[in-house]
C-alpha cells in the first residue's frame, strides 16, 4: 500500500471508502468512457457530502460530493475511490476542487491508468498541501472499473461472457426449445447484469432464431438499457427484427464485413441501425480483436455477451473474454441440446482456458458461477 510522505492510514478508512466504493458501483453502465468513482466527505467522523459519477460522466463524483458537503468540506477528508482527475476537460481538475474547497486529507483507492492523470492528481493535491493516502481498498476499485482500465490500456472493453444453460452445459435442447431453462430469481439478475454494462451484444443465430429485445425489463431500470450489437458478417438480421424495430429507441450497431448488398445496408441505416465494418481475419471470419476495438471507439467500457456458441467460442479462441457468469439449471439436456460454448481447438488440457471461480450464488432452483480468466 503507497501512502504519501507523512500520510498514514486511519482505523476508519476502509469502512468509509466501502461507502465510496458502493455509491461508485450505481454509476456502471451509465458513465462511460468514464470510469465510476465514488465519494465521500467526511468530517469529524460524520459523512457530510456523498457523490458518484453522473450519467454521461458529468458532473464527477467529488464535484457533486463537495457540492453536497458545501462549507462542512473545509478541514474535512474526501474518500474517493479513483484518483481525482488533473486535467482540464469539459470541467475543471477534481484535484483543484477539493484544493478550493479546504479539504485537508485525500484517500484515494487506486492511481488512474489515464496518462492525462497517472499520478498528477496526487501529485497537484500533495503540492497544496493535502495529506493523500493511496491504496485504501484498491483491490474492489480495480474490479469495479476494469472495463476503464482495459479500454485505456488494451483499447477494449471488458468482455463478461453470460451463459444460461442446464448442468451440461446445454443452451436449448436439440428442436431448439430454450425458454425458459434457468427460473425468475435467474432471468432477472441477467437483466440487472444488462443495467450495469455499456452494451450487450450476440450473434446473428442467437437474434435471428430467438428475436431479442435485449433491454433490460426490472421495474425502475427500463431507461439502464444499453446499446445492442449483433456479429452479423453477411446481414442475416431481418428488418423486422425486434432489435430493429426499436433501434431508434434504444442504439442497435451490427457488426459486419464491408461491402454486401448496398440497398440492404441502407434499408438498416433508415431503420436508425449502425453498421460497423469489421476487417476480415482467419478463415474469412471477422476479426473480432478489431471488433472490440472498433466498439471500445465509440466509448464502450464494459461489454456483455449473451450468445450464441459461435460468438462465444470465437472470443474465448481469441483470448478476449475476461469473466463469465454462468446460470446453471438443474436440468440434464444431453448432447444433443445447443452447446453453450462451440469448439476452439482445444486439443489438449493445457489448451483450456483456466478460469479462477470467484463466486457461487444460489438463485432459487439454479445456481450463479462467476469466472474470472486466467492470464498467466
Amino acid at each position: 500500500m503507497r501512502s504519501g510522505m507523512g500520510s498514514r492510514n486511519r482505523p476508519d478508512d476502509q469502512r468509509f471508502m466501502d461507502v465510496a466504493l458502493v455509491l461508485a458501483g450505481r454509476g456502471l453502465g451509465r458513465v462511460a468512457p468514464n470510469p465510476a468513482v465514488g465519494c465521500v466527505v467526511v468530517r469529524d467522523g460524520i459523512i457530510v457530502g456523498r457523490g458518484w459519477t453522473q450519467p454521461g460522466g458529468r458532473p464527477h463524483a467529488e464535484t457533486e460530493a463537495l457540492r453536497r458537503a458545501g462549507e462542512a468540506a473545509r478541514g474535512a477528508t474526501a474518500y474517493v475511490t479513483f484518483e481525482p482527475c488533473a486535467h482540464y476537460g469539459e470541467t475543471g481538475p477534481c484535484a483543484q476542487a477539493l484544493i478550493d474547497a479546504g479539504i485537508a486529507r485525500v484517500v484515494g483507492a487506486m492511481t488512474d491508468p489515464d496518462p492525462r492523470v497517472c499520478g498528477q492528481g496526487y501529485g497537484m493535491l500533495r503540492e497544496a498541501g493535502v495529506e493523500v493516502v493511496d491504496g485504501v481498498g484498491a483491490a474492489a476499485a480495480h474490479h469495479l472499473n476494469e472495463g476503464f482500465i482495459k479500454h485505456v490500456v488494451e483499447n477494449r472493453p471488458l468482455v463478461t461472457l453470460k451463459i444460461a444453460s442446464s448442468i451440461d452445459g446445454r443452451t436449448a435442447t436439440h428442436s431448439g426449445e430454450s425458454q425458459w431453462i434457468t427460473g425468475a430469481d435467474a432471468r432477472n439478475r441477467g437483466h440487472l447484469m444488462r443495467a450495469t454494462t455499456d452494451a450487450i451484444m450476440v450473434g446473428s443465430t442467437t437474434a435471428v432464431v430467438d428475436d431479442p429485445d435485449l433491454t433490460c425489463r426490472l421495474p425502475g431500470l427500463e431507461e439502464r438499457s444499453p446499446a445492442r450489437i449483433v456479429a452479423d458478417g453477411r446481414l442475416r438480421l431481418p428488418l423486422t427484427a425486434r432489435l430493429v424495430r426499436s433501434a431508434h429507441e434504444t442504439p442497435v450497431w451490427i457488426l459486419t464485413q464491408g461491402g454486401g448488398d448496398q440497398d440492404r445496408r441502407k434499408a438498416f441505416q433508415e431503420c436508425g441501425v449502425e453498421l460497423i465494418d469489421v476487417p476480415t481475419g482467419a478463415e474469412g471470419a471477422m476479426d473480432m480483436g478489431a471488433a472490440l476495438e472498433l466498439i471500445a471507439g465509440r466509448g464502450i467500457t464494459r461489454l456483455l455477451v449473451e450468445g450464441g456458441s459461435h460468438l462465444a467460442s470465437s472470443l474465448m479462441a481469441a483470448g478476449l473474454v475476461d469473466r463469465i457468469e454462468w446460470f446453471q439449471a438443474p436440468k440434464v439436456i444431453g448432447g444433443d441440446g445447443f452447446p453453450a460454448i462451440g469448439g476452439f481447438g482445444v486439443e489438449k488440457l493445457g489448451m483450456a482456458p483456466a478460469l479462477v471461480r470467484t463466486g457461487m450464488v444460489s438463485m432459487g432452483e439454479d445456481s450463479l458461477l462467476s469466472y474470472v480468466v486466467r492470464r498467466d
